[in-house]
């Protein structure tokens, strides 16, 4: 979770796992919009002398539908190259790393960013753009963050762009909810917990203190509307869909004691994220990898796992008596219509006052957002479940608390949207992970590209 680990041939390649993507109007530049696809799970800050870094055989995207239909009209792909200086060291540094250019730096890391249109036309933006090194530690990268500012980049085209390690800014209690789906809030309240807890807890954030690699964009809006043209949240054209992935060549032949390993073909699509949760959750564990080649244009092959979700079963399951109103939605095998909204088609006009994020009839999973929403003076984790309309599920904020608000919509939360006759269960406004932003020890930034400074290996007690 969001989608780390998440499928069983992808935990094995975590270089091309996606982790987390993030969409939203860049709050200090509210003429452009923030995407962030991370990458490389669960990073040991302290991990050397091999430290982390992008597979320079791996092809990372970002796409971005602009008409609903599923497919990308714009694509930016990041392709890596790693340069050893030094063949005569073990080491990663042999000194401290003061500059991107430092000589004490053993394993420089660079990439291109290439712009791809729906038409095919291809445009190289830049080359030979520098990574940041790892955060070693105090005598290694004694200015982590000035190193990170140097590998902000302007291009030309107007794009601000970032590629290398952040701390993770996913809270998650994986411990709590992969032990048979407990709930620590509500653990006292669980089949088998109620015999072995007394009371509610707090979570713990199972991803504190790890890193992993970003590819931050930042895009002005120009960019993604006709040139000089606003649209309002009314419009349609004010949606943008997004999602990332990760591909291999088809064919790789390995060279042996050459170190020269032969890659042939075109990219075979490995991993993929829009909405956080959906293929961890949503899709069964025997289609999982299968998901993770196609495209969201395919989506409606598994909008029945949408329609009625494992998890909206376990619930009631979990905690007898906690949700009796959707254990009966779930006997009726009632279609949740208002999940395939959040999740495939965007929540059309008319549900929510001044809200809208829908893309179409084409079921696809995306991450959308509503471009013509600003940005909330302040905003609630809760995303437009706590009257935030720039929140998740319009696009997602690192600081939004995604895992919440995904159980409570699960939970019934958002049926109401489609049936107003339906009364969610007490439980629903208030089932939680027991987390928020404050439980990520590195703090978010507040200019791009916003997650903390990673953790470094010196300092960090995991």
């Amino acid at each position: 979770m969001s989608s780390h680990r998440e499928a069983p041939e992808i935990s094995k390649d975590p270089v091309a796992d996606s982790t987390d993507l993030y969409a939203f109007v860049s709050p200090d530049r509210p003429d452009t919009v923030t995407l962030i696809a991370n990458y490389l799970p669960f990073q040991l800050p302290s991990g050397g002398p091999n430290f982390f870094e992008f597979g320079d055989d791996v092809l990372y995207e970002i796409h971005i539908d602009t008409d609903g239909d599923g497919h990308p009209n714009l694509t930016y792909q990041f392709r890596f190259e790693t340069k050893i200086t030094n063949e005569n060291t073990f080491l990663y540094n042999t000194g401290p790393i003061d500059s991107l250019d430092s000589e004490n730096w053993n394993r420089k890391q660079f990439y291109s960013v290439t712009k791809v249109e729906a038409s095919g036309r291809a445009q190289t933006l830049a080359r030979n753009i520098p990574c940041p090194p790892s955060n070693v530690g105090p005598l290694s990268t004694p200015d982590y963050a000035a190193l990170a500012q140097q590998a902000t980049v302007k291009l030309k085209s107007g794009e601000r762009v970032f590629a290398g390690q952040r701390a993770e800014g996913f809270f998650v209690d994986l411990g709590s909810i992969f032990d048979l789906g407990t709930l620590r809030p509500f653990q006292q309240l669980h089949v088998a917990g109620k015999n072995i807890f007394a009371e509610a807890d707090d979570g713990v954030n199972a991803t504190d203190r790890m890193n992993v690699q970003s590819i931050a964009l930042q895009i002005p809006l120009d960019h993604l509307r006709r040139p000089s043209t606003s649209y309002g949240v009314k419009d349609q054209r004010s949606v943008i869909g997004v999602w990332t992935s990760a591909g291999r060549r088809q064919v790789r032949v390995l060279q042996g004691a050459k170190n020269s390993d032969v890659y042939v073909g075109p990219f075979a699509q490995v991993s993929r994220l829009g909405n956080p949760l959906f293929n961890e959750v949503i899709v069964p564990m025997s289609q999982k990898d299968l998901w993770n080649t196609l495209s969201p244009a395919e989506d409606k092959r598994f909008a029945g796992f949408v329609e009625q979700p494992e998890m909206a079963a376990l619930l009631p399951a979990l905690y007898p008596d906690v949700f009796p109103r959707l254990e009966k939605l779930v006997k009726a095998k009632t279609p949740r219509a208002d999940l395939v909204a959040i999740l495939l088609t965007g929540i059309p006009a008319g549900l929510i006052d001044g809200f809208q994020n829908n893309t179409g009839d084409v079921q696809s999973d995306m991450l959308r957002l509503n471009t013509a929403i600003p940005p909330a003076k302040r905003p609630n984790r809760f995303g437009v479940l706590g009257g935030d309309l720039a929140g998740y599920p319009n696009g997602r904020r690192v600081t939004d608390d995604v895992v919440t608000i995904s159980l409570r919509a699960i939970a019934g939360l958002t049926f109401p949207l489609i049936d107003a006759k339906f009364t969610p269960d007490d439980a629903a406004g208030a089932v939680e992970q027991g987390l928020s932003a404050a439980d990520v020890t590195a703090p978010f930034l507040k200019r791009f590209p916003y997650l903390g400074v990673p953790y470094d290996g010196f300092n960090n007690p995991v």
